[in-house]
């Protein structure tokens, strides 16, 4: 009963952090200064297509497993298909969360404070995610095998990818639309910096709390 209890405390904790990182990167888009890094290329698609930048995301998610098999190679695991229902539902919330919140832009003061809002919940819901050690998201996951096979730093590799989803998201807007910030812009840098910085803090207040209660860690030992 007891690894019941833990492994559904593991598991409610993972699906919490989940829905508060589609909700933070559906703010993030809707508040008219850009894009997160690692969506940017989909919500620059939508924004010249209008398409949905849930259904796009999930396209994109795709393809970055696809790749994480690619990068990997012979030590590629088959587990890595499990993130793709995982994106499945991600994705499906972040158009939940877009069709119930249909904020309106345009006023900077409250578009920066729902900037900051966004980035804290994308943060806080990453971290969460990440602590549990289930299933990575995506663009997760492909960091991870970046870091993997090149023996980079994972912070760096999370740098890099996320200047090259901007590049492609400058490009794509370019062509697209003839307007390369389309998609790209003083919120896509913001959070580009803020969201590592909420991680540390969050981890740093709370990770071995939340791990301990998930059953990650052993609780401290009294003398």
């Amino acid at each position: 009963m007891e690894k019941k209890r833990i492994s559904a405390a593991r598991w409610c904790i993972y699906l919490i952090g989940m829905v508060l990182l589609a909700i933070g990167i559906t703010l993030n888009s809707l508040t008219g200064l850009g894009a997160s890094a690692i969506v940017s290329v989909p919500f620059t698609v939508s924004e010249a297509t209008g398409l949905s930048f849930g259904d796009l995301t999930l396209v994109i998610y795709v393809l970055f497993v696809g790749a994480e098999f690619l990068i990997m190679g012979k030590k590629s695991s088959w587990t890595f298909l499990l993130q793709i229902p995982l994106s499945i539902v991600f994705t499906r919330i972040m158009n939940l969360i877009k069709s119930v919140l249909p904020y309106e832009n345009g006023y900077l003061p409250l578009d920066l404070g729902m900037l900051i809002i966004a980035i804290l919940l994308t943060g806080i819901g990453a971290a969460m995610t990440v602590d549990m050690a289930l299933i990575p998201n995506p663009g997760d996951g492909i960091v991870a095998s970046i870091s993997a096979r090149s023996g980079k730093e994972l912070g760096l590799c999370k740098n890099i990818l996320d200047l090259c989803c901007v590049c492609c998201s400058l490009l794509i807007g370019t062509f697209m639309q003839g307007q390369p910030l389309l998609g790209v812009g003083l919120g896509t840098v913001i959070s580009m910096i803020g969201v590592g910085r909420v991680m540390a803090v969050f981890n740093a207040l709370a990770r071995r709390k939340l791990r301990i209660l998930a059953g990650l860690e052993p609780e401290a030992q009294h003398v």
